[in-house]
């Protein structure tokens, strides 16, 4: 027979390592981009953001849309797919937004095509 503790340790440590499969499961939020500044300006805001292999950036449309992200495939690290990553429908309502999770470290350059022209452009630096 059991102990009624015994019961409650293992039905904790199964919740905890079910938890443990679902978080590693699940891309790691790191950043959060805006689409256009909040006084309207065609930017990405930040331009720049900083995170780790297997975490996850979200745009979301803010700003003077319509945007998308897309990435520059001469702009990321060898042998990453561009369109895996990039958003190219548009974003035409606020709060709208595309994500994408970073497996490979290093630099990758993105812009808004309807804005380029204008210099919207942004950076994802993974570590």
């Amino acid at each position: 027979r059991v102990s009624a503790k015994a019961q409650n340790k293992a039905a904790s440590f199964a919740a905890g390592a079910a938890a443990s499969v679902l978080l590693a499961a699940t891309p790691a939020f790191a950043a959060s981009v805006k689409l256009g500044s909040d006084s309207g300006g065609l930017v990405f805001d930040p331009s720049t953001v900083t995170i780790k292999k297997g975490e996850k950036v979200t745009w979301t449309n803010n700003a003077g849309f319509p945007h998308n992200v897309v990435f520059d495939e001469d702009a990321v690290p060898d042998g990453v797919d561009v369109d895996s990553l990039s958003s190219y429908d548009l974003l035409n309502a606020p709060g709208e937004s595309h994500s994408a999770t970073f497996d490979v470290a290093g630099t990758y350059e993105y812009y808004c095509e309807p804005h380029q022209g204008a210099g919207m452009a942004g950076k994802v630096v993974v570590n």
